[in-house]
């Protein structure tokens, strides 16, 4: 495992995301005081036409109700970028782009009036995090998720 605060550069994102990953995610809402939480699991698989299709599954706990919870985004090459990924919603929305060839990457996505902004930290073969801070006038949250590769999850021995 890579030294706390060391960063983990990355060749080629979508070879380092591949398999089954355990998902932990805190979900804060600045403005209500609020806190949830999210656990679960990804599967970064092959998706039909190039890239990889991204399952998330589990469970979201909010105000003491625990209820499912799952989404699907897509991790396409990016041709500008090798090594790197595009990233869109399940409906092929474009969401952001991912670059990790330096272990870190900080991403934008608008929506409406309100700004994401993603900070993706790796630290070694099986462990990265996303810190999401999403602020405007309909939202004030920090959404931290950290990510754990599940055993047998990677399809590559070294994903660097």
């Amino acid at each position: 495992m890579g030294v706390a605060g060391e960063l983990w550069p990355v060749s080629d994102v979508l070879v380092y995301l591949t398999g089954s990953w355990r998902v932990e995610r805190t979900v804060r809402d600045l403005a209500a005081d609020a806190t949830g939480t999210f656990t679960g699991t990804t599967e970064f698989t092959a998706a039909a036409g190039g890239g990889l299709r991204h399952f998330e599954s589990g469970s979201f706990t909010w105000h003491g109700t625990t209820r499912p919870a799952e989404r699907t985004l897509f991790f396409e090459p990016d041709p500008d970028a090798p090594g790197a990924a595009v990233v869109r919603f399940g409906d092929g929305r474009f969401f952001h782009g991912l670059d990790l060839r330096t272990g870190r990457h900080v991403a934008d996505h608008p929506c409406s009036a309100d700004l994401y902004r993603g900070e993706f930290t790796v630290y070694d073969a099986g462990r990265w995090r996303t810190v999401w801070r999403v602020k405007g006038p309909a939202k004030d949250l920090l959404l931290t998720t950290d990510y754990r590769r599940q055993a047998g999850g990677s399809s590559a021995p070294d994903a660097r």
